[in-house]
Formats: structure tokens, C-alpha cells, sequence
């Protein structure tokens, strides 16, 4: 019985089973044209009503409840679909964070002190430091008090406390633990006129080794070393001007220069790091031109720092020979080593200027083939940069030619710790090697040859205009002038102490620097100088910028000097072979002004500048008759334009910013007497402003002139 009730059981599930079957609706399985329209519906309208899921059922064939569903399903997928891509994306910046928290927690445990490139403290050890410090500090004060009294009980007749002191500090270290000299001792160290804080005081007194220190350098044992450290860097030097690949390759980033293969430098020569951080960086160049100079008078500027100054007046701001250790054969200077300071600068105050100690070697090779070697040095044996720069084994070889021409093959190996970051608008231009490389140094040798050159031209060339000047006296008084007011300029491109007007920055412009200075120099205004300079991008070749500038129909349109009116040349002198490379006076059309305009402009393939001054009438008379111009008060203002140094884009560069268009970097310079000597000795502030002012209006009427007001 159970049997037969299980069986009929059975027999009654099976049925309902098949009329739920068949009670329930069967739908078809779309078609691809029936999906694509209800996929386009879809984007319109992802909820459609019930009038329009009729619409779309009469449309499509099939069931309104199918279209439905359909909707129903679609919409959930694309929110699946959609929280699957935002969870993928998460977690991929997750890793990323969880991965830059790893590096950063790496680079913590490394790190280092950008001052003296130990380990940083952390915040509960610095007290603990602070103590230990002073402690040592009393005991080095203890340790110089001793050695101190020791040595006043022996030369205190021989030696004043001044130069022991200054012995002290050149043996001992700093001359902070100095017990009290008296008021006189410590007044006459105060006052020792340091020109650069950052050049050691116990090396120089003013511009010169005080005698302690030179008479350290003269015994046997520091001569042996120099002379070591020389020969050495002559061999290496020697050796990499003659040498190509694989030690220079070709550049394809920076418009195809020569630069060093590290890797390959490395495997020649032992190589030894100066510097420890981060911003380490290698700088290597290589150039050859030719000169019209013999080489003898090119060895002899090299080895005297005054005319090598005046050779490189764009590069070189200050120069001197600290120490001869040798000065060597008479006739052909072979030999001769000298131990030397200089201070190189570039084309603006946003670039740090660079300071060497180093030694200069001359050697001569060949009958007609000399080098000259330069490697940085440190006078008491180590390896302590005076600067954030190291140089390495860098000069030139100067090959005389039959045409009483020279040929010069240049390198440049530096090492720099850019612990003082070059600002973004000028750091593709330092790190192409264009800003300190050998390209730049000569093509400014070059220039100053043909201007010396000329110098010498007692006939005036047909195309300079025949004006005022017509006494060769008188051309040679004012290229002298001329020559003074380039230096100048220059010099006062390296501001210190400066004022900074920040509301004026932005990315694309260095904003601007103002620097105040006391003036007693001969040869400039006696009083308080304002010096105002600005550097800014534009996006046009800088030959284009020169050339505006160089347009006597266009200067009214930014100088101030020229009041708004048209002005004419009444005198030029060519500098080079090239008409744009000249020395003009010029005359504003301004009849009651007693002054007239000095001007040399100057371009070749690393950049252009454009120096002026205004002169009063009786001052260029002076010059224009042929007499002695060195004393006439001079104060320059002017231009310089170089390339941005952006690399060539058409070697695939794959960084978005090398894919930006490449344009000129600006710096205008202008300097102003705001009071004279005797008289006011404090700056007022209303003057900076005026300068200010009147710098930000001539940069807005160049932008305006050049149509590039949307730059910022």
C-alpha cells in the first residue's frame, strides 16, 4: 500500500512539475541586431518605463517581461563591471603607496646631512649631540689656550698676535676656539677683507696668501706634492685630448655633443669621489676651434691671472696666482706650475657661481704643441672642495699654426654637488654642459682674439660708420672703455646679499634680485649702487631676441635712456668679422640731454649680450680724443640671451618636457646710482622700488614687442 500511494505520489509531482513548465513563459535568446538595439536604448535611457519597454518589445520581438529582465541584468553587470575596475585601480595605487612608503623608509635610513654628509641625528639624540659638542668645544678651547701660551713664550718677539693667530688657525682648524687677542688683534682680524666667505680664511689675507701659509706650500714636502698631483693630471689630461671613442661619445640628448663615458673613464683612470649626497653630478665637454693668436701669447695669458681675467671677462669674474711653485723654461714657458684661485660665472645670479682652488700646469709637448692643465687642489694635501665644485683634469692643447693662427682643443671634467639647486629655468642649461663647457670657453677666446685683433687695425674698416671717432688714439680708448664696461657688467651678475621681490616668480620666470653696494672703486660712480636683475623664458630663438635688441628702429620701444623717441649712431667699431659683433655710440634724439649711449653687443653659437651705458658728453670726448679712459666713471646695464638648453626632441626623447618647444632664456641687468659719496649712506627703500618698477615695465614692453605678453 505504501508502495502503490509512493508510486502515485510520484506520478503527481512529475505533473505539476511539467504544467509549472509549462506555465511558465520561454524567452529566445537574442539575435546580435536585437542586442545592439537595446544596448543603444541602453545608453540613452538605462531606465525605461513601461510605455517604453512596450515600444522597445514591438521593436525588437520579443517579450515586454524579457525587456525587463534584460534592463534588470545589463545594469547590474556594468555596476559589477564598474566596482571591479575602481577595486583594480585601488589596489594598484595601494602597491604604489605601500611601495613609495617602503623606498621613502629606505632612503630615511640613508640619509644624509647636506652640510657635512654624516648621518642624520634623530630628534631624541639631538640633545644628547648638543651636549657632546660643547664638551669637545671646551676641550679643543683648552687644547688651543695651551698651545697658545706655549708658543707666545716662544715667538712672542718674533711674531704679533695677529700672525699667530693666523698661524694657529692655518694649523689648528677654525679659529672659533680662539681665546681673546685684546681689542686690537681681534679688530685687525675683523677687518681683513675676505672677498668670498666661502674661500677658506686661513688661506687668504684680502686677495694673497697670508706668508704663513705660503710659506707652508714652499717647504720640499708640500712643492713634492703639488708637483705629484700635477704631473699626474698632465698624463690623464694628455691622454683624453687625444683620445675619442669609446672614452668620448656622441651625445644624442644634447644636440650631439661630446661627453664622457663614465664606464669607459673609469677603466683608464682611477677616479676618486669629492662629493657624498644625492646631488652629485658629472659634468664633461670637449670642443676645438681655432684663434687667430700665436701660442706663445696664449701661454702667457693662461699663466697670468690678470690677463686671463681680462681674456674671459664672461666667464671669469675674479682670478690670482696664490703661489708659484715653478715658473719654468724662459723662452717656451714649459713647465711652469702655479697655484691658483678663480671664480667662474654664467649668464645669471640664478646659477650659483663656481669657485676653484687649483693648480695650472704648462707643458709643452711637441715643437709646436703645448697644454695647459688645470685639476683643483687642496693646499694642505686632502681632498676639501673651497666651493660646491670639483675639477678635474681640464685645459687645452694649443697647436700653432703656420698662419700665425692656433688651433685649441678644449675639455671640461667637473664634479658638482648641487647642494644649492640650480633653478628649474636655467638646469637644462647647466646640465647640458653649455653653461661652464668647453664650447663656451671657446667661443669667448675666440671672440676676445679677433677683438684683440682688430684692437690693433690702425685702419678703420669700410663698414664701421666714419663718424666721431677718427684718430686710431681714439679707437683704441674706447674699445679700453668698452671692454671695462663688459667686465663690470659681469661682474655684478653674481648678486650676494641680496633683496628678493618673490610676488614676481612663477615657474617660467626667475623673479627679481636686487642687490645694494657701497662704490669707491676708480672707474665707477662713487656712492651706493642698485643693481636689479630678472632672468625669464621666451618662447623664441635667442638669435631672434638678439636681433630685436640689436634694431636701432625698435630700442625706443624698451629703452628708457632713448625717451620714447628714435635715436641714431654717430660712431661704430667692429669687434669681430661679423658687422653684429660692434662697440656703438649712440645719440637720443633728445636735444636737451647732455649724455650719449656706449654700447658693444656681441653673439655667437652659446649666446648673445647686449651692454650699455649712459655717458655724459664730456666724459666720451675724453675717450673719443684718444686719452686715458681708464678713470671715466662707467656704470653698465644690459642684456644676455642664450638658448633654454632643452634637448633635441627628434632624438626621442620620451620625458613630456623635452616635447615642449624649445625658446631663449632672458636676463636683464640694470644698475643705478641712487645717492653719491659724501651723502646719504643708507639705502631708502623708495629707490629699490623705482628700480623695481622701472625693471618690470621694460620687461612687460619687451614682451609686448616680441608678442610673448602670455608668457608669465
Amino acid at each position: 500500500m505504501d508502495s502503490s500511494n509512493g508510486g502515485a505520489n510520484g506520478c503527481g509531482n512529475k505533473d505539476n512539475q511539467i504544467s509549472l513548465r509549462r506555465e511558465r513563459p520561454s524567452y529566445k535568446r537574442l539575435s546580435p541586431k536585437q542586442v545592439d538595439i537595446l544596448e543603444k536604448f541602453m545608453k540613452e535611457c538605462p531606465h525605461p518605463d513601461e510605455s517604453q519597454r512596450l515600444q522597445l518589445a514591438a521593436e525588437v520581438g520579443i517579450e515586454p517581461k524579457q525587456i525587463k529582465f534584460w534592463f534588470q541584468n545589463k545594469r547590474t553587470q556594468m555596476k559589477n563591471q564598474h566596482e571591479k575596475e575602481d577595486n583594480n585601480a585601488l589596489r594598484i595605487e595601494n602597491d604604489n603607496i605601500r611601495n613609495e612608503n617602503r623606498e621613502i623608509r629606505e632612503l630615511l635610513k640613508n640619509i644624509l646631512c647636506p652640510f657635512c654628509g654624516g648621518p642624520l641625528c634623530r630628534e631624541d639624540e639631538h640633545e644628547q649631540y648638543i651636549q657632546t659638542m660643547l664638551l669637545e668645544n671646551d676641550v679643543l678651547k683648552a687644547k688651543y689656550e695651551s698651545v697658545y701660551n706655549f708658543l707666545s713664550s716662544y715667538l712672542g718677539n718674533q711674531m704679533s698676535q695677529p700672525e699667530l693667530h693666523a698661524l694657529l688657525s692655518a694649523t689648528l682648524g677654525s679659529s672659533s676656539y680662539a681665546p681673546a687677542l685684546g681689542n686690537s688683534a681681534n679688530q685687525a682680524i675683523d677687518q681683513v677683507p675676505i672677498q668670498n666667505q666661502n674661500f677658506p680664511s686661513q688661506f687668504v689675507s684680502g686677495d694673497m696668501l697670508l706668508p704663513e701659509v705660503s710659506t707652508i706650500l714652499s717647504t720640499d714636502m708640500h712643492k713634492a706634492l703639488m708637483i705629484k698631483v700635477a704631473t699626474a693630471a698632465m698624463d690623464e689630461l694628455v691622454k683624453l685630448l687625444h683620445i675619442n671613442e669609446p672614452v668620448w661619445i656622441n651625445s644624442s640628448t644634447w644636440d650631439g655633443k661630446f661627453i664622457i663615458s663614465l664606464e669607459d673613464y673609469e677603466k683608464l683612470f682611477p677616479i676618486t669621489t669629492h662629493f657624498k649626497g644625492p646631488n652629485i653630478r658629472v659634468e664633461s665637454s670637449k670642443g676645438i676651434t681655432v684663434v687667430n693668436m700665436s701660442g706663445l701669447n696664449l701661454i702667457d695669458m693662461f699663466l697670468n691671472s690678470d690677463k686671463w681675467v681680462n681674456c674671459f671677462p664672461t666667464i671669469v669674474t675674479k682670478a690670482k696666482t696664490l703661489h708659484v711653485v715653478d715658473n719654468g723654461l724662459s723662452e717656451s714657458r714649459s713647465g711652469a706650475l702655479k697655484m691658483m684661485y678663480g671664480k667662474m660665472h654664467t649668464t645669471s645670479p640664478l646659477v650659483p657661481a663656481r669657485e676653484f682652488c687649483f693648480l695650472r700646469h704648462c707643458q709643452q709637448i711637441a715643437l709646436d704643441k703645448w697644454v695647459i692643465m688645470d685639476v683643483s687642489f687642496d693646499p694642505f694635501g686632502g681632498n676639501n672642495p673651497i666651493s660646491h665644485c670639483w675639477r678635474h683634469p681640464s685645459g687645452c692643447m694649443i697647436q700653432e699654426m703656420n698662419t700665425a693662427c692656433s688651433m685649441i682643443t678644449w675639455v671640461e671634467h667637473v664634479e658638482v654637488d648641487d647642494k644649492i639647486q640650480t633653478h628649474p629655468l636655467f638646469n637644462d642649461l647647466v646640465c647640458s654642459s653649455v653653461a661652464f663647457g668647453a664650447e663656451r670657453w671657446l667661443q669667448e677666446l675666440k671672440r676676445m682674439c679677433e677683438r684683440l685683433a682688430l684692437y690693433y687695425i690702425e685702419m678703420i674698416p669700410s663698414h664701421d660708420i666714419r663718424g666721431v671717432i677718427n684718430s686710431f688714439e681714439g679707437r683704441k680708448s674706447i674699445m679700453n672703455l668698452s671692454h671695462r664696461m663688459v667686465k663690470i657688467f659681469c661682474e655684478n651678475l653674481i648678486i650676494s646679499d641680496k633683496l628678493e621681490f618673490p610676488q614676481l616668480s612663477s615657474e617660467r620666470n626667475g623673479g627679481i634680485k636686487v642687490s645694494c653696494r657701497k662704490s669707491i672703486e676708480p672707474g665707477q660712480p662713487n656712492g651706493i649702487i642698485v643693481t636689479a636683475i630678472s632672468s625669464l623664458w621666451l618662447p623664441l630663438p635667442y638669435q631672434q631676441v638678439y636681433n630685436f635688441f640689436t634694431d636701432d628702429t625698435k630700442r625706443f620701444q624698451w629703452d628708457v635712456l632713448s625717451y620714447g623717441s628714435m635715436i641714431h649712431k654717430i660712431a661704430q667699431i667692429s669687434t669681430r668679422n661679423q658687422p653684429e659683433n660692434s662697440i656703438s655710440i649712440i645719440q637720443p634724439f633728445v636735444p636737451t640731454e647732455n649724455m650719449v649711449i656706449l654700447q658693444e653687443n656681441f653673439t655667437d653659437s652659446t649666446g648673445s649680450y647686449f651692454i650699455y651705458a649712459p655717458l655724459d658728453v664730456a666724459s666720451s670726448n675724453v675717450a673719443i680724443k684718444g686719452e686715458d679712459s681708464t678713470l671715466i666713471p662707467i656704470l653698465p646695464s644690459g642684456f644676455v640671451i642664450c638658448g633654454d638648453g632643452k634637448p633635441n626632441a627628434t632624438f626621442g626623447a620620451s620625458s613630456s618636457r623635452y616635447a615642449e618647444r624649445s625658446g631663449s632664456l632672458l636676463t636683464i641687468a640694470f644698475q643705478t646710482l641712487v645717492c653719491s659719496l659724501p651723502g646719504i649712506v643708507n639705502l631708502d627703500m623708495g629707490s629699490v622700488s623705482k628700480v623695481n618698477a622701472v625693471l618690470t615695465s621694460t620687461i612687460e614692453k619687451i614682451k609686448i614687442a616680441l608678442n610673448c605678453t602670455s608668457v608669465e
